[in-house]
């Protein structure tokens, strides 16, 4: 079990680092794609330096044609194991690094609308709880396709904004089939739909969970759902969830890579 940071290890310092994978299934090398000029690591980077409460980004990437695309825009890249399981394990390297640093925010790579404002909310949320490990961000769900969509990972929580649960199910379950997902999300009249929530996958990781985090196997739950943020939950930790109302869109595809273009060019 992952123990709580201690009180006179909490520092007010957070550093968000950005993990670049080279490969990717489904859109390939998406991360240097740049019909508008800029690549889309490019985009995410400047995006993610708008953020006011980190001291700085770090890109760790996996491979030198990456490392070339950062330093290329004047940005800090670091290379990392190319073997690594995911984007938290590199992160974790580039922790390792920066001992004087309490908080270290993961934001996804190809995420070129992150708002700065989000990355900031992350970073409060451990700067102002101590004893949680990680805070994660969601979002309302507004509409009954995402709410079936396995993709659109579920979150619930208790009443003070920790995790009880992530899943690719639909939770909770609407026994008594009390609400109306045909109701207008801009008039709805509901309150029990605000306890459906999405989880946006941006984390902030106290530096002492990421130095124990190899220590930490893949979970029944994580192996299941293959959501890695249950293996943590399993293991104890604390997850703090913020709520934004709107959710940026990332690039997993080339229909989302076009939208993207289109949204920035007009």
């Amino acid at each position: 079990m992952v123990q709580p940071a201690p009180e006179d290890a909490f520092m007010d310092r957070s550093h968000i680092v950005i993990p670049a994978r080279l490969a990717s299934t489904r859109l390939p090398e998406k991360l240097l794609l740049r019909k508008t000029g800029k690549s889309v690591l490019q985009h995410t980077y400047e995006a993610a330096s708008r953020a006011q409460r980190p001291t700085g980004v770090t890109v760790a990437v996996d491979h030198v044609r990456l490392k070339e695309e950062v330093e290329r825009f004047g940005g800090l890249a670091v290379m990392t194991d190319v073997n690594a399981a995911s984007g938290t394990d590199r992160v974790a390297e580039v922790a390792r690094a920066m001992p004087d640093v309490d908080i270290f925010i993961n934001v996804q790579g190809d995420e070129p609308e992150i708002e700065g404002e989000a990355i900031d909310l992350v970073a409060r949320l451990l700067e102002e709880n101590q004893s949680a490990h990680v805070a994660t961000l969601a979002t309302p769900i507004r509409s009954a396709g995402d709410l079936q969509d396995p993709g659109c990972v579920k979150v619930v929580c208790d009443c003070h904004q920790r995790a009880l649960y992530f899943s690719r199910s639909v939770i909770p379950f609407d026994r008594g089939e009390q609400i109306d997902w045909n109701e207008d999300a801009g008039k709805e009249t509901n309150p029990l739909r605000q306890s459906y929530r999405q989880h946006l996958g941006i984390y902030a990781y106290r530096r002492e969970f990421l130095m124990q985090l190899h220590e930490l196997p893949e979970s029944p739950l994580e192996s299941l759902e293959k959501l890695e943020q249950l293996r943590f939950l399993q293991a104890g930790c604390t997850i703090l969830v913020g709520q934004v109302l709107t959710r940026t869109r990332g690039i997993d595809t080339l229909p989302d890579y076009e939208a993207f273009v289109s949204r920035l060019l007009g």
